[in-house]
């Protein structure tokens, strides 16, 4: 005879946080893909000159890490913005395979440019949302995103359910 298995019911789909994030912030970027278009950068090109603008120098594979993008697209990037003037790249003097990278003059003028047109629209945001709302979202996506640091244990649902009810010689659940 063969098992059956037991198939988990997944939450509406309206209801998934991978989508709802995904929605939030294409509604948010809607807003200020524009204005990047206007100086000509991608949404990617201005969080690689935004992160530099907190740094003097950074190293290819830290920018990299901090920015959430792949090397070689980085790397794609990092050749563009080279290639318009907009950033400085060298060797390090340590290590010459590793590569350093920084802002120009040249493209902290541009982001001095793009951040009034920026600060306008998150000032049209902070309107329509709420200065006070605003700053608990972005407390609570903190604090979501340290929740998260750890890999959550891939046990099932019926897993976790199952190892409720075993118990121990001490009367305790089980633990997996």
């Amino acid at each position: 005879m063969a098992k059956t298995q037991t198939q988990t019911r997944l939450r509406d789909f309206s209801r998934s946080l991978p989508m709802s994030l995904l929605k939030a912030r294409e509604a948010v970027m809607s807003h200020f893909r524009p204005s990047l278009n206007h100086f000509g950068i991608t949404e990617q090109q201005w969080r690689v000159l935004r992160a530099l603008t907190a740094v003097e120098t950074i190293e290819i594979m830290a920018l990299a890490e901090r920015t959430f993008l792949l090397p070689p697209s980085l790397s794609r990037i990092l050749k563009d913005l080279d290639e318009r003037g907009l950033i400085l790249r060298r060797a390090s003097k340590t290590d010459l395979r590793r590569g350093l990278v920084s802002i120009s003059a040249r493209g902290r003028d541009l982001i001095a440019k793009a951040g009034e047109h920026s600060e306008a629209i998150y000032a049209g945001i902070t309107e329509r949302y709420g200065a006070d709302r605003l700053a608990q979202l972005q407390d609570m996506l903190r604090e979501l995103e340290s929740a998260l640091a750890a890999p959550i244990p891939a046990a099932t649902a019926k897993e976790r359910g199952a190892a409720k009810g075993r118990s121990t010689k001490g009367g305790k659940a089980a633990a997996i």
